[in-house]
């Protein structure tokens, strides 16, 4: 009864569910959203040193736990609220990486009162058009790139925390910023026909 699997990305561990799901329906998908993009940016910054699949299986405790990532309500959490979360056996308990997401809050706001959305800000690193990599190995997978490196300088010039050029690659990666299926994964030809790249 079982179809034959579909060829996919070698990174995804068929044996979880959620994982799969993750890859099927969203890695790799251009987010425009900010809200989404708020939430990709907390997690990924959350995975600092640590594997996706860690912050993945933690990502409904991290919804109740940061305001189900409405960021002006994030930006708003004082410091009972980080003493709170650090208490908070459903998320990463690192009081650094807490108080960054907070004030990567305050700071997402800016970015969005000066360029109308984050999403703006964030697409015009690529020219609002995404990039599609050539992917035919593990080997062709990049951690960082000029892009992602570009994009991490000014992060971090405009006050943001926990946003290096590795987590930064993963984060355009996570949003279809860049396109990294691997070519003979089916994804990556449904998202570029899908979003006409």
């Amino acid at each position: 009864m079982d179809k034959e699997q579909p060829c996919r990305c070698h990174w995804v561990d068929l044996s979880k569910p959620d994982y799969v799901a993750y890859h099927d329906n969203e890695w790799g998908v251009p987010v425009h959203d900010d809200d989404k993009l708020f939430e990709f940016l907390t997690l990924e910054s959350a995975q600092a040193g640590l594997s996706w699949y860690t912050i993945l299986k933690r990502r409904d405790e991290y919804r109740k736990a940061f305001a189900n990532f409405d960021v002006n309500k994030v930006a708003t959490f004082n410091e009972q609220d980080v003493e709170k979360l650090i208490q908070n056996s459903g998320i990463i308990r690192n009081r650094k990486k807490i108080e960054a997401a907070i004030n990567n809050a305050v700071k997402f706001i800016e970015i969005q009162q000066e360029f109308g959305s984050f999403s703006k800000y964030m697409w015009s690193f690529v020219d609002h058009k995404t990039l599609v990599r050539d992917i035919n190995s593990p080997d062709d997978y990049l951690a960082t790139n000029n892009i992602s490196d570009n994009f991490s300088k000014d992060l971090k010039k405009r006050g943001f925390k926990f946003v290096g050029s590795t987590i930064c690659y993963a984060h355009l990666q996570a949003c279809g910023v860049i396109n990294d299926h691997a070519n003979n994964c089916y994804r990556k030809l449904q998202i570029i026909n899908q979003f006409n790249q």
